[in-house]
């Protein structure tokens, strides 16, 4: 049998369609990955094996009465332990779901599976996708497949170092203010946060409801777009959900029954026709003091690539975006509090069982069921909601975050696209920002300014850090577009992409591969 892991979904698509492999073959060819190398990278907090083969098993079947299949049949998928799966646990890497299986799906992993794809596993992140390396979750440490002895980012490490290791084609994760891109960046794959309100939220664990989006991990901007293409959609569930998105040339067109395909046109395209007309703005704020010189010096080049493709290069100013740290951790950790008082030990999860009333039921139950650092948010949370500090922290957040979004509309009436690195340097080693907070804090100052202006952002491969302490780690370059924008994001993306070969290069796993 020919190599399946590390095929793209068109690649695995057309041995599917000419019968070279089945599902189940493809299926047993990423299990096998994940038997040799899951014990060191510790990506899954939960393999779906039963699920998994009935769905390869269905596809077969499908094929084989010559039924016309979707867009990703037979194509290894992992999620988030974040996003609510019927017959598995959903524990958000936290004591405190402990044994907890919800009895309904989270409408993106319904519209990945009803496209044919096979749930392969249930992903590692931080408790509660508060983290910025895998090192907060309560059940195991996430490595990075580049190098082991390295974080892979958060929250969603164990979905970038799934893809990453060649576990799965692609992943789902979610980003509340980084949590795609940073690790997508930190594990040298594609990582894409849509619009806010493009993908539904519904059967997503809340962190910070006005932030969180889902939004699909690969090895390609083109895997990544028909993913994106696949989970989609307005959601009646989710009142936060879009009726409609604007397509590339600002026209309206429906997604109620999922007719956009924001892949269209860039396997087809030469890098001259996708990016060649287009306005690329380089954030200055994002590109001085603070980042790495190598990481840097990449994104410089990565502008001058695009130029050479025919694009306008200019450097921009966002001024607010030095205030997006601060702003982030008051406005994220104040809806945590809220949306995190429902876990109490009453009605699911872990309940402190030694307490003699239901007072010290509530406080055993949530000071031993959630982690340090998820406790320290709770609190922040509640101190900027309360009487006295409200208007002087909250109310003022607010008002930062909407001058930011201005200032963004301001940039995107004269820009296609802005772009910036995704984090300021590369992957860490394990403990070495654990004792400062701020430090790895910064780790998402980058990315957090697009979540707070609801914006598309995608991380994409544009090379290696060649001084590096633990060898040569990826450099992720940010693409960021207006509010719907998010095919003109892939665009630039795509056409990058096309113009260099930094996303065909392999994790040391993914290259030991031998099917």
């Amino acid at each position: 049998m020919q190599e399946i892991v590390g095929l793209g979904i068109r690649e695995l698509r057309q041995l599917l369609d000419k019968k070279q492999v089945s599902a189940q073959e493809i299926l047993k060819a990423h299990k096998k990955q994940i038997g040799l190398y899951e014990k060191e990278v510790d990506a899954f907090i939960c393999l779906t094996d039963e699920l998994s083969q009935k769905q390869a098993s269905l596809i077969d079947e499908r094929i084989g009465r010559g039924e016309r299949m979707p867009a990703m049949a037979g194509i290894p998928v992992a999620v988030k332990d974040n996003m609510c799966v019927p017959g598995y646990a959903t524990t958000c890497a936290s004591k405190i779901l402990d044994g907890f299986e919800p009895a309904y799906e989270a409408t993106a992993v319904s519209q990945i599976i009803a496209q044919g794809a096979v749930l392969i596993g249930k992903t590692n992140m931080d408790e509660f996708a508060m983290g910025s390396s895998t090192e907060n979750s309560a059940i195991k440490k996430t490595r990075n497949p580049w190098n082991l002895n390295c974080v892979p980012g958060g929250s969603s490490g164990g979905s970038a170092a799934a893809v990453s290791a060649g576990f799965s084609t692609v992943a789902l994760g979610s980003d509340t203010g980084g949590s795609i891109r940073q690790p997508a960046g930190f594990c040298g794959v594609v990582g894409m946060k849509p619009t806010y309100g493009m993908v539904s939220r519904f059967g997503l664990v809340a962190y910070a409801s006005s932030l969180d989006q889902i939004g699909p991990f690969a090895r390609s901007v083109d895997d990544a777009a028909i993913t994106l293409t696949a989970i989609a959609g307005h959601d009646r569930r989710d009142s936060t959900s879009l009726e409609y998105f604007f397509d590339n040339q600002n026209r309206v067109t429906t997604t109620k029954n999922g007719t956009v395909d924001f892949s269209a046109g860039l396997s087809e395209k030469s890098p001259e026709e996708l990016a060649g007309k287009m306005r690329i703005g380089i954030i200055k704020e994002l590109i001085g003091e603070g980042i790495d010189e190598n990481v840097r010096q990449l994104i410089l080049e990565a502008a001058k690539t695009y130029e050479k493709m025919g694009a306008i290069v200019e450097e921009v100013s966002i001024p607010s975006v030095k205030h997006c740290l601060p702003v982030y951790y008051i406005l994220a950790t104040a809806e945590a509090s809220a949306n995190l008082a429902r876990f109490d030990g009453v009605r699911y999860g872990y309940r402190e069982k030694d307490a003699k009333d239901i007072m010290s039921m509530y406080l055993g139950t949530r000071q031993n069921g959630f982690g340090d650092e998820v406790k320290l948010r709770i609190m922040l949370g509640t101190h900027v909601l309360s009487t006295g500090y409200y208007d002087a922290y909250y109310k003022k957040a607010q008002q930062v975050r909407q001058l930011l979004k201005n200032e963004f509309d301001k940039v995107f009436s004269k820009y296609d696209v802005v772009i910036s690195p995704t984090s300021p340097s590369v992957a860490f080693e394990f403990g070495s920002k654990t004792d400062d907070p701020v430090s790895m804090y910064l780790s998402d100052i980058a990315s957090i300014p697009v979540n707070l202006g609801g914006l598309p952002g995608i991380s994409i491969p544009c090379g290696f850090s060649k001084n590096s302490n633990h060898g040569s780690l990826p450099v992720g370059l940010q693409i960021v577009g207006s509010s719907l924008a998010d095919a003109a994001v892939l665009q630039a993306a795509a056409a990058f992409e096309k113009a260099t070969s930094f996303h065909n290069a392999k994790s040391p796993l993914l290259e030991r591969v031998s099917v």
